[in-house]
């Protein structure tokens, strides 16, 4: 436990847990117990809701992966040679890479009209509001200009959180 961190001195750990969410989530509605669904009319809706949610957060998720470039790594601690990003989707939300799974997240339950895919998403909400404060940490001590990024831009929901 380096830094006194249970998570990895680079934030391994966190990779690891989010790793298994992503998997029980997805198989969530293939694995899990049978549950009844939405009533209709308000399962078709959710499905067609969850459609354009899933597209819309894999759209955010690859703008965000796109925009990272090669600051991109798979744990949440900054590269040596990262340089500071605030352009493209990360103009509207600081972390658009989680923000876009997050809503794919939802999306996905709503279109299979799971229950606990749903309870799940909101789980992965709060893993990643939780590992986005160990991650900014970092982003603050590396950029002097993150503070005023903070400010500017919310965290995970555009405009709101």
């Amino acid at each position: 436990m380096k830094d006194g961190m249970p998570w990895g001195a680079r934030g391994e750990g966190y990779v690891v847990v989010q790793i298994f969410l992503f998997i029980v989530i997805f198989l969530m509605p293939f694995v899990g117990p049978v549950l009844p669904g939405w009533p209709q009319p308000w399962g078709l809706l959710g499905r067609v809701i969850g459609l354009f949610m899933g597209l819309a957060g894999l759209v955010l998720a690859l703008t965000g992966l796109r925009n990272l470039g090669s600051n991109l790594t798979a744990v949440p601690h900054p590269k040596e040679d990262a340089t500071f990003v605030e352009s493209g989707a990360y103009r509207f939300v600081r972390h658009p890479i989680y923000s876009g799974i997050i809503l794919a997240s939802f999306g996905w339950a709503f279109l299979t009209n799971n229950y606990l895919v749903l309870m799940l998403s909101i789980a992965l909400f709060l893993f990643f509001d939780i590992k986005t404060r160990r991650e900014e940490k970092w982003l603050h001590s590396k950029f002097a200009e993150y503070a005023d990024y903070q400010q500017r831009v919310k965290k995970l929901i555009p405009y709101l959180y």
